[in-house]
């Protein structure tokens, strides 16, 4: 019996041992499986995922074979990767592209100019193309404008509320600077018969109080329509000036040079935009024409008197626009008899207009009437428009329909104002 209790006893604990060898691995294992795997034994198991047991576990990365390397697998973009070819290029947004426009074709790509080579030149051609409208920043335009008023010789921005800076009009409004004076844009268009190597005139337009130029200047008054609808070798410019007030400021066209400074910087422009960059030149030393609505007689009449170019100036039409520099416009009048002067005019304007003929008649100059014969060299004409022609569709209508392009079409009459005209008048 003693001997059969010491048997079952051997027996029982072999059997313990057992079992107890069994359990021991299944437990460790039962216990990994409530945790998170370890992220650098799945990284060393994937060769996806070296660049992780590089950053986590050198040691780790250091065993993997040779060609298994970061850099093997996922080598270094080479220069010609990262930077386009000569053929090739970055497309870059401008402004224009997010402003409203009518459309325009796309244009073929067009090769590179040599420039500084003996080698023979191809002619530049122009590509075919619609009428281009678009919106440019300058620096020179009317505004920001941080200079001195030369009415009163004190500082524009005569009014400040913490950081803030305004203008007080002489109407008593105020008008900050970050809402009315910020805007450098400057309109261009370009007609789609536009030709830089025949004589053209650019046409530079001062809009009235209360206007923008995408609203007004563009879709209510028309004016990049007129100049298409012409068929005058002609481009326009026109610079944004207080928006939406009721101010007629010239900002930087105050300053001594600043019209000067600013057909400088269009000529840059217009030549990126006609897609000649050997026109600059061209665009420098063409004629202007510059058009006065309304306020806009302030920046005329200083443009006139202290631009610095009033030699290239061809002619000025205002339009209902005399409200006072009578003695500035027949300065420039007396000085330049080979340009036209143009003023039509409403009973609001039309006793300072009829002052500026007095003006203009004790000079012995002589004064028209009427605008029934072409614009000639010298030309002084005043129009009187009668009842039913309002001030605020003025540009639309005043002693005719759209006077812009009726302005352009009698200068294309006469060859000595140096103004082709290219394509027949739109019966729009």
């Amino acid at each position: 019996m003693r001997a059969d209790r010491t048997t079952s006893g051997l027996r029982g604990r072999a059997l313990r041992i057992g079992l107890i060898s069994a359990l021991v691995p299944l437990s460790l294992t039962l216990v990994q499986c409530g945790k998170a795997p370890d992220p650098a034994a799945l990284a060393a198991n994937s060769q996806a995922n070296v660049q992780v047991v590089a950053k986590t576990r050198p040691q780790a990365a250091k065993q993997q074979v040779a060609s298994d390397t970061f850099e093997d697998r996922f080598p270094a973009p080479q220069f010609r990767e990262r930077f386009p070819s000569a053929s090739e290029g970055f497309l870059q947004r401008q402004m224009s592209d997010f402003s409203p426009k009518r459309a325009v074709q796309q244009q073929p790509e067009q090769a590179p100019y040599k420039v500084a080579s003996l080698a023979p030149q191809v002619p530049y051609q122009r590509p075919p193309r619609e009428d281009l409208t678009t919106l440019v920043s300058m620096k020179s335009s009317a505004f920001p404008y941080f200079g001195n008023n030369p009415a009163s010789e004190s500082p524009f921005l005569n009014i400040a509320k913490g950081d803030r800076r305004g203008h007080r009009s002489y109407s008593g409004r105020v008008y900050w600077q970050d809402e009315t004076y910020n805007d450098s844009r400057v309109l261009m268009h370009v007609p789609e018969h536009f030709d830089v190597r025949k004589p053209g005139v650019i046409v530079v337009f001062f809009h009235g109080n209360g206007a923008t130029l995408e609203r007004d200047v563009r879709d209510r008054q028309l004016v990049p329509r007129q100049i298409t609808d012409s068929g005058a070798n002609a481009v326009l410019l026109a610079p944004q000036m207080a928006v939406d007030a009721a101010d007629s400021s010239a900002g930087k066209f105050w300053q001594p040079g600043g019209f000067k400074r600013f057909m400088a910087e269009s000529a840059e422009h217009l030549a990126r935009v006609t897609g000649d960059p050997n026109s600059a030149r061209a665009f420098a030393n063409m004629p202007i024409v510059i058009v006065g609505y309304s306020g806009g007689f302030l920046p005329t009449a200083w443009s006139l008197e202290v631009g610095g170019i009033s030699d290239r100036v061809r002619g000025v039409v205002l339009l209902d626009a005399v409200y006072g520099e009578m003695d500035k416009f027949a300065s420039w009048i007396e000085s330049h008899r080979s340009s036209f002067f143009v003023s039509a005019y409403t009973h609001y304007t039309a006793r300072r207009d009829r002052e500026l003929m007095g003006m203009l008649r004790q000079k012995g100059i002589s004064v028209s009437e009427d605008m029934d014969e072409p614009l000639r060299p010298g030309s002084v004409v005043f129009v009187e428009t009668g009842e039913g022609i309002t001030h605020r569709d003025y540009v639309n209508r005043a002693w005719t329909q759209y006077p812009l392009k009726d302005v352009l079409v009698k200068m294309s009459a006469t060859p000595a104002l140096a103004l082709t005209r290219v394509a027949a008048t739109s019966s729009r």
